[in-house]
Protein backbone atom coordinates (compact mmCIF):
# COMPACT_ATOMS: atom_id res chain seq x y z
CA UNK A 1 0.00 0.00 0.00
CA UNK A 2 2.98 2.20 0.93
CA UNK A 3 4.59 1.35 -2.41
CA UNK A 4 1.39 2.34 -4.11
CA UNK A 5 0.94 5.38 -2.76
CA UNK A 6 4.60 6.45 -3.21
CA UNK A 7 4.12 5.24 -7.03
CA UNK A 8 0.80 7.44 -7.31
CA UNK A 9 2.77 10.63 -5.60
CA UNK A 10 5.89 10.34 -8.12
CA UNK A 11 3.84 9.44 -11.03
CA UNK A 12 1.88 12.84 -9.54
CA UNK A 13 5.07 14.81 -9.51
CA UNK A 14 5.75 14.08 -12.94
CA UNK A 15 2.06 15.17 -14.35
CA UNK A 16 2.56 18.46 -12.31
CA UNK A 17 5.40 19.20 -13.90
CA UNK A 18 4.42 18.45 -17.26
CA UNK A 19 1.35 20.75 -17.03
CA UNK A 20 3.68 23.00 -15.46
CA UNK A 21 5.32 22.73 -18.67
CA UNK A 22 2.50 22.99 -20.59
CA UNK A 23 1.11 26.05 -18.84
CA UNK A 24 5.19 27.94 -19.93
CA UNK A 25 4.51 27.06 -23.59
CA UNK A 26 1.38 27.87 -23.81
CA UNK A 27 1.80 31.69 -22.96
CA UNK A 28 4.47 32.41 -25.84
CA UNK A 29 2.44 35.19 -27.35
CA UNK A 30 1.94 37.33 -24.29
CA UNK A 31 5.67 36.55 -23.33
CA UNK A 32 6.45 38.00 -27.06
CA UNK A 33 3.90 40.68 -26.52
CA UNK A 34 5.07 41.42 -23.19
CA UNK A 35 8.79 41.44 -24.18
CA UNK A 36 8.19 43.90 -27.16
CA UNK A 37 9.99 41.27 -29.38
CA UNK A 38 10.24 38.44 -31.04
CA UNK A 39 13.52 35.71 -30.14
CA UNK A 40 14.09 33.88 -33.03
CA UNK A 41 16.82 31.21 -33.50
CA UNK A 42 19.02 31.19 -36.45
CA UNK A 43 22.61 30.04 -37.92
CA UNK A 44 25.83 31.47 -36.70
CA UNK A 45 25.95 32.51 -40.67
CA UNK A 46 25.03 31.64 -43.77
CA UNK A 47 24.63 33.49 -47.04
CA UNK A 48 21.13 33.82 -48.36
CA UNK A 49 19.32 32.65 -45.01
CA UNK A 50 20.54 33.57 -42.21
CA UNK A 51 23.66 36.03 -41.91
CA UNK A 52 24.94 39.24 -40.47
CA UNK A 53 26.58 42.14 -41.99
CA UNK A 54 29.26 44.34 -40.84
CA UNK A 55 27.07 46.00 -38.73
CA UNK A 56 25.50 43.51 -37.17
CA UNK A 57 22.23 43.63 -39.63
CA UNK A 58 20.62 40.06 -39.96
CA UNK A 59 19.17 39.49 -43.90
CA UNK A 60 18.02 35.72 -45.42
CA UNK A 61 15.23 33.55 -46.08
CA UNK A 62 14.91 32.18 -42.89
CA UNK A 63 15.33 35.56 -40.95
CA UNK A 64 12.61 36.86 -43.21
CA UNK A 65 10.18 34.07 -41.85
CA UNK A 66 10.58 35.43 -38.55
CA UNK A 67 10.08 38.95 -39.69
CA UNK A 68 6.83 37.95 -40.65
CA UNK A 69 6.07 36.59 -37.42
CA UNK A 70 7.14 39.81 -36.13
CA UNK A 71 4.85 41.75 -38.52
CA UNK A 72 1.54 39.65 -37.62
CA UNK A 73 2.45 39.68 -33.55
CA UNK A 74 3.78 42.95 -32.96
CA UNK A 75 2.67 45.15 -36.18
CA UNK A 76 6.25 45.82 -36.82
CA UNK A 77 8.64 43.45 -38.96
CA UNK A 78 11.74 44.50 -37.38
CA UNK A 79 11.44 43.99 -33.57
CA UNK A 80 13.00 40.58 -33.80
CA UNK A 81 16.24 39.47 -31.69
CA UNK A 82 18.35 36.87 -33.82
CA UNK A 83 19.69 34.63 -31.58
CA UNK A 84 22.79 33.09 -33.65
CA UNK A 85 22.80 29.11 -32.97
CA UNK A 86 24.85 25.77 -33.90
CA UNK A 87 23.38 22.57 -35.22
CA UNK A 88 23.95 21.63 -31.86
CA UNK A 89 22.68 23.98 -29.84
CA UNK A 90 19.57 24.93 -31.80
CA UNK A 91 17.17 22.42 -30.17
CA UNK A 92 18.08 22.99 -26.56
CA UNK A 93 17.65 26.82 -27.16
CA UNK A 94 14.08 25.87 -28.16
CA UNK A 95 12.97 23.87 -25.80
CA UNK A 96 14.61 25.52 -22.36
CA UNK A 97 12.55 29.07 -24.14
CA UNK A 98 15.70 30.91 -24.96
CA UNK A 99 13.97 31.65 -28.24
CA UNK A 100 10.60 31.93 -29.52
CA UNK A 101 11.05 30.26 -32.38
CA UNK A 102 13.48 28.41 -34.89
CA UNK A 103 14.51 29.44 -38.33
CA UNK A 104 17.48 27.98 -39.09
CA UNK A 105 17.85 25.76 -42.48
CA UNK A 106 16.36 23.08 -39.98
CA UNK A 107 15.10 19.32 -41.74
CA UNK A 108 11.96 18.27 -41.16
CA UNK A 109 11.95 14.51 -39.61
CA UNK A 110 9.98 12.29 -37.79
CA UNK A 111 12.70 11.97 -35.05
CA UNK A 112 12.94 15.59 -34.51
CA UNK A 113 9.26 16.15 -34.47
CA UNK A 114 8.13 13.59 -31.79
CA UNK A 115 10.99 13.15 -29.58
CA UNK A 116 11.98 16.39 -28.83
CA UNK A 117 8.88 18.05 -27.88
CA UNK A 118 8.78 20.58 -31.19
CA UNK A 119 6.68 20.65 -33.93
CA UNK A 120 7.88 22.38 -37.72
CA UNK A 121 4.62 24.61 -38.68
CA UNK A 122 5.15 24.01 -42.68
CA UNK A 123 8.16 24.09 -45.37
CA UNK A 124 9.98 27.48 -46.23
CA UNK A 125 12.67 25.43 -48.85
CA UNK A 126 12.60 22.46 -49.94
CA UNK A 127 16.14 20.79 -49.97
CA UNK A 128 18.03 18.13 -51.21
CA UNK A 129 22.08 16.95 -49.78
CA UNK A 130 24.81 17.11 -52.36
CA UNK A 131 28.43 17.56 -52.79
CA UNK A 132 30.79 20.33 -53.95
CA UNK A 133 33.94 19.53 -55.49
CA UNK A 134 37.11 21.50 -56.18
CA UNK A 135 36.64 21.70 -60.59
CA UNK A 136 40.53 20.51 -60.48
CA UNK A 137 39.26 17.24 -59.00
CA UNK A 138 38.38 16.02 -62.33
CA UNK A 139 35.00 14.28 -60.75
CA UNK A 140 31.72 14.82 -62.30
CA UNK A 141 29.81 12.61 -60.65
CA UNK A 142 29.33 11.64 -56.42
CA UNK A 143 29.72 8.06 -57.86
CA UNK A 144 33.76 8.92 -58.35
CA UNK A 145 34.15 10.06 -54.39
CA UNK A 146 35.24 6.49 -53.03
CA UNK A 147 38.18 7.34 -50.40
CA UNK A 148 37.30 11.13 -50.41
CA UNK A 149 37.68 12.85 -47.75
CA UNK A 150 34.76 14.95 -46.64
CA UNK A 151 34.12 17.87 -44.95
CA UNK A 152 30.67 18.17 -43.01
CA UNK A 153 29.00 19.83 -40.07
CA UNK A 154 28.54 17.61 -37.25
CA UNK A 155 24.71 17.59 -35.75
CA UNK A 156 23.05 17.53 -39.35
CA UNK A 157 20.89 14.99 -40.83
CA UNK A 158 23.97 15.21 -43.45
CA UNK A 159 25.99 13.21 -41.08
CA UNK A 160 23.62 10.37 -41.25
CA UNK A 161 22.33 10.68 -45.19
CA UNK A 162 26.22 10.88 -45.96
CA UNK A 163 26.85 7.26 -44.64
CA UNK A 164 23.76 5.99 -45.76
CA UNK A 165 25.07 6.83 -49.78
CA UNK A 166 28.25 5.81 -49.52
CA UNK A 167 27.12 2.36 -47.50
CA UNK A 168 24.40 1.78 -50.35
CA UNK A 169 27.35 2.62 -52.99
CA UNK A 170 29.76 0.27 -51.17
CA UNK A 171 32.23 3.42 -51.09
CA UNK A 172 34.57 4.43 -48.00
CA UNK A 173 35.00 7.80 -47.20
CA UNK A 174 36.91 9.92 -44.44
CA UNK A 175 34.86 12.58 -42.37
CA UNK A 176 36.25 15.74 -41.49
CA UNK A 177 33.77 17.28 -39.04
CA UNK A 178 33.53 20.70 -38.11
CA UNK A 179 30.60 22.65 -35.96
CA UNK A 180 29.62 25.34 -37.83
CA UNK A 181 28.89 25.54 -41.89
CA UNK A 182 31.47 28.59 -41.99
CA UNK A 183 34.22 25.51 -40.70
CA UNK A 184 33.11 23.12 -43.01
CA UNK A 185 33.48 26.02 -46.20
CA UNK A 186 37.05 27.44 -44.30
CA UNK A 187 38.08 23.83 -44.27
CA UNK A 188 37.30 22.76 -47.87
CA UNK A 189 39.04 26.15 -49.13
CA UNK A 190 42.00 25.08 -46.99
CA UNK A 191 42.34 21.63 -48.60
CA UNK A 192 41.16 19.67 -45.12
CA UNK A 193 39.31 17.94 -47.33
CA UNK A 194 38.63 17.08 -51.03
CA UNK A 195 34.42 17.05 -50.85
CA UNK A 196 32.17 18.99 -48.81
CA UNK A 197 28.50 18.02 -48.30
CA UNK A 198 24.97 19.82 -46.88
CA UNK A 199 21.83 20.84 -48.42
CA UNK A 200 22.54 22.16 -52.25
CA UNK A 201 21.40 25.54 -51.06
CA UNK A 202 24.12 26.14 -47.88
CA UNK A 203 26.56 24.69 -50.31
CA UNK A 204 25.73 27.81 -52.98
CA UNK A 205 26.05 29.88 -50.03
CA UNK A 206 29.20 28.69 -48.89
CA UNK A 207 30.80 28.68 -52.30
CA UNK A 208 30.50 32.56 -52.12
CA UNK A 209 32.66 32.74 -49.13
CA UNK A 210 35.70 30.56 -50.97
CA UNK A 211 38.47 32.75 -51.85
CA UNK A 212 37.84 31.52 -55.39
CA UNK A 213 34.23 30.87 -55.40
CA UNK A 214 34.85 29.71 -59.51
CA UNK A 215 37.30 27.04 -58.35
CA UNK A 216 34.12 24.64 -57.13
CA UNK A 217 31.55 23.12 -58.49
CA UNK A 218 28.50 21.16 -57.23
CA UNK A 219 27.75 17.38 -58.42
CA UNK A 220 24.70 17.19 -60.07
CA UNK A 221 23.43 14.09 -57.25
CA UNK A 222 20.72 15.13 -54.46
CA UNK A 223 20.64 12.27 -52.32
CA UNK A 224 18.32 13.41 -49.89
CA UNK A 225 14.82 15.12 -49.09
CA UNK A 226 15.82 18.15 -46.91
CA UNK A 227 12.22 19.84 -46.15
CA UNK A 228 13.26 23.16 -44.12
CA UNK A 229 11.14 25.24 -41.96
CA UNK A 230 10.67 26.82 -38.56
CA UNK A 231 10.18 25.19 -35.53
CA UNK A 232 8.21 25.80 -32.33
CA UNK A 233 7.92 23.99 -28.91
CA UNK A 234 4.83 21.29 -28.54
CA UNK A 235 1.99 22.64 -25.93
CA UNK A 236 1.40 25.90 -27.78
CA UNK A 237 -1.40 25.41 -30.79
CA UNK A 238 -1.75 28.97 -30.75
CA UNK A 239 1.97 30.00 -31.36
CA UNK A 240 1.84 26.87 -33.58
CA UNK A 241 -0.95 28.43 -35.35
CA UNK A 242 0.66 31.54 -35.69
CA UNK A 243 4.02 30.59 -37.16
CA UNK A 244 2.24 28.00 -39.90
CA UNK A 245 0.07 30.91 -40.93
CA UNK A 246 2.72 33.42 -41.21
CA UNK A 247 4.28 31.26 -43.61
CA UNK A 248 1.21 30.44 -45.27
CA UNK A 249 -0.10 33.76 -46.01
CA UNK A 250 3.42 34.25 -48.09
CA UNK A 251 3.02 32.10 -50.39
CA UNK A 252 -0.78 32.43 -50.63
CA UNK A 253 0.16 35.89 -51.63
CA UNK A 254 2.59 35.22 -54.17
CA UNK A 255 -0.23 32.69 -55.48
CA UNK A 256 -2.83 35.72 -55.64
CA UNK A 257 -0.43 38.16 -57.03
CA UNK A 258 0.04 39.65 -54.07
CA UNK A 259 3.10 42.02 -52.95
CA UNK A 260 4.63 44.52 -51.14
CA UNK A 261 3.99 47.17 -53.81
CA UNK A 262 -0.09 46.50 -54.50
CA UNK A 263 -0.67 44.99 -51.47
CA UNK A 264 -2.73 48.53 -50.19
CA UNK A 265 -4.03 48.38 -53.41
CA UNK A 266 -5.72 45.00 -53.21
CA UNK A 267 -7.86 46.06 -50.76
CA UNK A 268 -10.47 47.44 -52.91
CA UNK A 269 -10.79 43.83 -55.13
CA UNK A 270 -13.46 41.84 -55.24
CA UNK A 271 -11.44 38.54 -56.01
CA UNK A 272 -13.38 36.59 -52.36
CA UNK A 273 -9.25 34.99 -52.32
CA UNK A 274 -7.62 37.93 -52.03
CA UNK A 275 -10.34 39.75 -49.84
CA UNK A 276 -10.58 36.85 -46.98
CA UNK A 277 -6.39 36.52 -47.23
CA UNK A 278 -6.55 40.10 -46.06
CA UNK A 279 -9.21 39.94 -43.46
CA UNK A 280 -11.83 41.77 -45.20
CA UNK A 281 -13.76 38.54 -45.22
CA UNK A 282 -13.67 35.17 -43.98
CA UNK A 283 -11.99 33.74 -40.71
CA UNK A 284 -10.22 37.38 -40.41
CA UNK A 285 -7.49 37.24 -37.32
CA UNK A 286 -10.01 36.41 -34.19
CA UNK A 287 -8.85 32.46 -34.63
CA UNK A 288 -5.02 33.34 -34.17
CA UNK A 289 -5.84 36.01 -31.69
CA UNK A 290 -4.51 38.54 -33.97
CA UNK A 291 -6.35 41.99 -35.42
CA UNK A 292 -8.04 41.38 -38.90
CA UNK A 293 -4.50 43.02 -40.64
CA UNK A 294 -2.24 40.33 -39.83
CA UNK A 295 -1.79 38.96 -42.84
CA UNK A 296 -1.55 42.47 -44.80
CA UNK A 297 1.09 43.68 -42.62
CA UNK A 298 3.21 40.66 -43.32
CA UNK A 299 3.21 41.06 -47.44
CA UNK A 300 3.53 44.84 -46.75
CA UNK A 301 6.49 44.76 -44.53
CA UNK A 302 7.83 41.93 -45.82
CA UNK A 303 6.75 40.44 -49.09
CA UNK A 304 5.34 36.96 -50.98
CA UNK A 305 7.33 34.11 -51.09
CA UNK A 306 8.87 35.31 -54.38
CA UNK A 307 10.03 38.50 -53.35
CA UNK A 308 11.33 36.65 -50.20
CA UNK A 309 13.17 33.94 -52.25
CA UNK A 310 14.04 36.31 -54.88
CA UNK A 311 15.78 39.11 -52.75
CA UNK A 312 18.07 36.24 -50.53
CA UNK A 313 18.86 33.28 -52.42
CA UNK A 314 17.36 33.26 -55.80
CA UNK A 315 17.82 35.86 -59.17
CA UNK A 316 18.36 39.25 -56.52
CA UNK A 317 21.04 37.68 -54.90
CA UNK A 318 24.74 36.57 -55.30
CA UNK A 319 23.73 32.37 -54.83
CA UNK A 320 21.29 33.06 -57.90
CA UNK A 321 19.81 29.73 -57.16
CA UNK A 322 16.82 28.71 -59.24
CA UNK A 323 13.07 28.17 -57.60
CA UNK A 324 13.07 23.95 -59.14
CA UNK A 325 11.02 22.69 -56.49
CA UNK A 326 10.37 26.07 -54.56
CA UNK A 327 8.33 27.26 -57.59
CA UNK A 328 4.33 27.04 -57.34
CA UNK A 329 2.09 23.82 -57.00
CA UNK A 330 0.93 25.80 -60.22
CA UNK A 331 4.31 26.69 -61.92
CA UNK A 332 6.33 23.58 -62.22
CA UNK A 333 6.82 23.46 -58.46
CA UNK A 334 5.72 21.74 -55.81
CA UNK A 335 5.46 25.03 -52.81
CA UNK A 336 1.90 24.67 -51.53
CA UNK A 337 -0.24 25.95 -48.86
CA UNK A 338 -3.49 26.06 -47.20
CA UNK A 339 -6.32 28.13 -47.78
CA UNK A 340 -7.53 31.31 -46.13
CA UNK A 341 -10.84 30.21 -45.35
Amino acid sequence: MLKSLKTAAVLGAFAAAGLAQVASASATLESVKEKGYLSCGVSTGLPGFSNPDDKGQWSGLDVDVCRAVAAATLKDASKVKFVPLTAKERFTALQSGEIDVLSRNTTWTLTRDASLGLNFTGVSYYDGQGFMVKKDLGVKSAKELDGASICIQSGTTSELNLADYFRANNMEYQPVVFDTSDGTAKGFDAGRCDVLTSDQSQLYALRVRLSKPDSAVVLPEVISKEPLGPVVRQGDDQWFNIVKWSLAAMINGEELGLNSDNIKAQKASSDPNIRRLLGIDGPKGKGLALDDDWSLRIIEQVGNYEEIFNRNVGAESPLQIERGLNALWNDGGILYAPPFR
